[in-house]
């Protein structure tokens, strides 16, 4: 089979419309794939760095000051792992800049965080949804549900600040 160069490509995609249809519809369904693994993979990176801040606070920030304390100081560390693990899938991935690919690896992501939390943290503790928001600090109860918005933003944020 003969490749063809870049430039020949695009001159046969000018010339036949219907070439043009099946690479936009090729590039579609790609770029579904990429928002889906972005989110899935944006979502692991965040979750398992979440593991690890939250056992530290559970085995040492909660019984020196405090679970509201402990759990406001963990908020910035995740912050910068949002950002950081945005900014790297986005990259990695060749994640598409516009509203719907961005939007979509946040949302994706943050449906299998809340899924997880609901799902996999609450069954470890033992608590039912009910119990988990009455057992909630009310301060930093609120920041988390703010962290969750940032986590969905973050990706739409970046695209925004390199335009």
């Amino acid at each position: 089979m003969v490749r063809q160069s870049k430039q020949s490509q695009e001159k046969n995609i000018a010339l036949n419309p219907i070439n043009a249809t099946s690479v936009v519809a090729t590039y579609q369904s790609k770029g579904w794939w990429i928002v889906l693994k972005s989110g899935l993979l944006y979502f692991a990176i965040v979750f398992a760095v979440g593991f690890v801040l939250g056992s530290i606070r559970l085995l040492w920030a909660v019984p020196h000051f405090g679970t509201r304390v402990g759990e406001l100081m963990e908020m910035p560390l995740m912050f910068i792992a949002i950002m950081l693990a945005a900014r790297w899938v986005i990259q990695r991935l060749a994640v598409p800049s516009v509203l719907w690919a961005r939007l979509g690896m946040g949302l994706i992501a943050l449906g299998c965080l809340v899924s997880a939390e609901f799902g996999v943290v609450l069954w470890l503790r033992g608590l039912s949804i009910t119990e988990y928001w009455a057992t909630r600090d009310p301060v930093s109860g609120n920041v988390y549900l703010l962290m969750l918005g940032v986590f969905a933003a973050t990706p739409w944020v970046i695209s925004r600040s390199k335009t």
